[in-house]
């Protein structure tokens, strides 16, 4: 055959691939989900293999073979004892709280390590949703007050980052404010601009005993149909004065985390979910697929689509594989 043009010349060797490689992953694209409890042991979580439920101990423990393997960063999950929750999540904002001892023993053993928090009520609302539920309705501008308590708490404790996940509209500006107010100008912000009402969330509020006991997440997380409304969130967040933008999940909607990053200039994240990460884990099980492989062309999936920055439970696994 007469053909000048062969693309496969660019793919005949190892060598060559690396070479004309386009989308490149590396161990610093990771954020490893903690997920913590105020008991002294670990425990592991049946509808997440691989992962647990640490004890501050633990926590510390892992956060330091994450950042060993290159693994910089790290986001907190509380599971909350049901005796300190209420209708308005108010031990989100106590200074010695799960949360805040958390990210002083993490700031204490890593100075270096990035910590990353969740800012939402869910974890401490006996409702289980993320704002404040009266009459069957979550109360926006009341729940945004709350945040804005939890997240200069954090803040205090030494957070690096808070990543407010609750969808409440005009919080992002709400935060700027309470934590420029308090002091801390350098604590970026996170913003979970477009976290749809999604159904790959079973086994993380498994995790946490966190899903809603009744009704659902419909009324603020995103409507999974709708690809425009995420561009007016991340006109919104920009506005308000978000650092990152982050669309939630990832695999399932790599149109919205490519049509961001087309839209913006900051730092986009996309969170690889519990569902996602239990697909791959369960279909590995059954010998189905290679997990290592599949792992890895998801991750490198969510990168191409345009995400800098990845949360992901295989951050661990996938920075080994990386570094060898």
């Amino acid at each position: 055959m007469d053909l000048p043009i062969r693309p496969r010349r660019n793919r005949k060797s190892p060598g060559l691939r690396a070479l004309t490689r386009e989308t490149v992953l590396c161990p610093g694209d990771f954020v490893l989900p903690l997920f913590l409890h105020d008991l002294e042991v670990d425990e592991v979580i049946p509808s997440m293999p691989g992962c647990k439920r640490w004890s501050l101990d633990g926590m510390v423990n892992e956060a330091g073979e994450a950042l060993s393997v290159g693994v910089t960063a790290v986001v907190l999950f509380p599971a909350i004892d049901h005796s300190l929750k209420t209708k308005r999540g108010e031990e989100c904002f106590n200074r010695e709280g799960l949360v805040q001892r958390a990210i002083r023993a993490l700031k204490s053993a890593y100075p270096e390590l990035v910590v990353m928090t969740d800012v939402a009520l869910d974890p401490y609302s006996i409702d289980g949703h993320d704002g404040i539920l009266e009459e069957g309705e979550i109360l926006n501008d009341e729940t945004v007050g709350i945040l804005c308590k939890q997240a200069v708490s954090q803040a205090e404790a030494g957070a690096d980052i808070i990543a407010p996940s609750d969808m409440m509209d005009g919080r992002i500006g709400a935060l700027r404010g309470a934590l420029d107010l308090a002091g801390y100008q350098k604590v970026s912000i996170c913003s979970y601009t477009a976290k749809y009402a999604s159904a790959y969330y079973g086994p993380f509020r498994g995790a946490l005993g966190s899903a809603p006991k009744s009704g659902d997440k419909k009324s603020y997380q995103m409507d999974p149909s709708n690809r425009r409304e995420a561009l007016r969130e991340l006109s919104l967040d920009q506005d308000e004065g978000a650092d990152i933008v982050m669309v939630k999940p990832a695999g399932a909607y790599l149109d919205i985390i490519s049509d961001v990053r087309q839209h913006t200039t900051l730092p986009v994240a996309a969170y690889q979910v519990s569902g996602e990460y239990l697909m791959i884990k369960s279909a590995s099980a059954e010998g189905w697929i290679c997990e290592e492989s599949v792992m890895m062309e998801s991750l490198i999936a969510i990168k191409r689509a345009g995400a800098d920055v990845i949360l992901t439970y295989f951050a661990k696994e996938a920075a080994k594989i990386l570094k060898e």
